[in-house]
């Protein structure tokens, strides 16, 4: 598998539980390499034509751009939100350091 560079997720969860352990099993998978867990957030949403408001988890996902569409897909699987909020991107720079510890998961 090619190393394309660093790309990050960020997605909310119920709670720090659930986030420790889907990041734990995406890292069992080598989808990513690290999660910064964010245990308690406040939401503020609209969803369905209604605003809600809600405490969160947020996880920002640290994996390779070459992963990125099955990290996003496996992550989608096993969140429980029926249509959970996973947005990802492709870093432009990093650390050489970074880039290389992240690029190991592509081998």
């Amino acid at each position: 598998m090619q190393q394309l560079g660093p790309a990050l997720i960020w997605c909310p969860f119920p709670d720090a539980a659930t986030a420790a352990a889907t990041a734990k099993t995406l890292l069992d998978e080598r989808l990513i390499a690290c999660a910064n867990i964010v245990p308690a957030m406040l939401s503020l949403f609209e969803w369905n034509g209604e605003r809600g408001e809600a405490t969160e988890a947020g996880a920002l996902l640290k994996t390779d751009a070459a992963l990125l569409q099955r990290a996003i897909a496996r992550l989608g699987e096993e969140h429980p939100y029926e249509e959970p909020a996973i947005v990802a991107w492709r870093c432009d720079e990093a650390a050489p350091a970074t880039a290389a510890w992240l690029g190991a998961l592509t081998r």
